[in-house]
């Protein structure tokens, strides 16, 4: 019964799905700088969270970061599922009452959940690419991204 009352107060807390939103204890995203060019993006979503909107959060942290770095593309060098996941599993429980003669007992039995909270780990390198010159083979516009993948973080 405890874990039970300790896996609905921690849902509670998380009740709705991880914003786009600095890292914190419901999730979010990070860049760490690895070299002058290459940067570490890190995305956790909680259970509420699909994988796909944390995709959507490295996406525009990449972006965002190409930009704040003076560049206008960027390269995905490589990518690691960060997802988490969780089973608790809550104990069967009887109870017998008592009247009329009577003896009833529920018996409840005990409860599986699986908790996936979805993650991935990105290392891009940014890219300043002069306006005339053709971006190379798997650059992704920094400005295409943010006008096209912004709004759908904004709800």
């Amino acid at each position: 019964m405890r874990v039970f009352v300790l896996a609905l107060a921690s849902l509670s807390l998380v009740g709705c799905a991880t914003k786009y939103q600095e890292m914190g204890l419901t999730g979010g995203v990070a860049a760490q700088q690895i070299t002058a060019d290459t940067w570490r993006i890190l995305a956790r979503g909680n259970a509420y969270t699909s994988g796909t909107r944390v995709q959507d959060f490295v996406l525009m942290k990449a972006a965002e970061t190409t930009k704040a770095a003076g560049g206008t593309h960027f390269i995905i060098a490589s990518s690691q599922d960060a997802t988490r996941n969780r089973t608790i599993v809550t104990p069967p429980s009887a109870s017998t009452t008592y009247g009329g003669g009577y003896a009833v007992t529920t018996f409840n039995p005990g409860v599986v959940y699986n908790i996936v909270k979805p993650g991935q780990t990105v290392y891009v390198r940014v890219l300043k690419i002069p306006p005339a010159t053709p971006p190379p083979p798997g650059a992704i516009s920094a400005d295409e991204i943010i006008q096209y993948v912004g709004p759908r973080l904004q709800s």
